[in-house]
């Protein structure tokens, strides 16, 4: 069980109610892709991914990108409970697409830069050690199906 601090809950929440899904969740999507090739082979049928252009362009990857913002939403919304929360999205990953779960953590890092870019200044290293942890949680609950 992890213990959120309020301080620590106030960051969290603040920063995702002033995050703008449609445009952090495909950035953030399309840096992991396009920084770590490897991990496009999840994405077959989202079609072409044959380059950055290509991968910025993609509806597929946009929505999707989107969809994992509104994820994490759900984490935000039941921190006290994040494993709880992901158990069906960690079968799903292990089981059923068979994403290698360092890949999370790729993903998380890449959307740690993004939020930073967009942040600017106001992403002091104590908000980013605060959205790290979450993430940390996040990706430890999507992992949890793995161990």
């Amino acid at each position: 069980m992890v213990v959120w601090t309020p301080e620590e809950i106030k960051t969290i929440t603040g920063i995702f109610s002033s995050l703008d899904y449609e445009d952090i969740g495909p950035k953030a999507l399309c840096r992991c892709l396009i920084v770590y090739p490897w991990t496009q082979r999840y994405f077959g049928s989202f079609g072409n991914l044959y380059n950055a252009a290509a991968i910025k362009s993609n509806p597929n990857i946009a929505a999707h990108g989107v969809k994992v913002l509104r994820g994490l939403d759900r984490a935000v919304k039941n921190m006290d409970n994040i494993k709880a929360t992901y158990a069906e999205l960690s079968t799903l990953h292990s089981e059923k697409l068979h994403v290698d779960p360092d890949n999370f953590n790729l993903l998380a890092d890449c959307l740690t830069i993004v939020i930073a870019a967009k942040m600017g200044d106001d992403f002091t290293p104590e908000t980013q050690a605060t959205f790290q942890k979450f993430l940390a949680v996040v990706v430890n609950a999507l992992g949890k199906q793995y161990h």
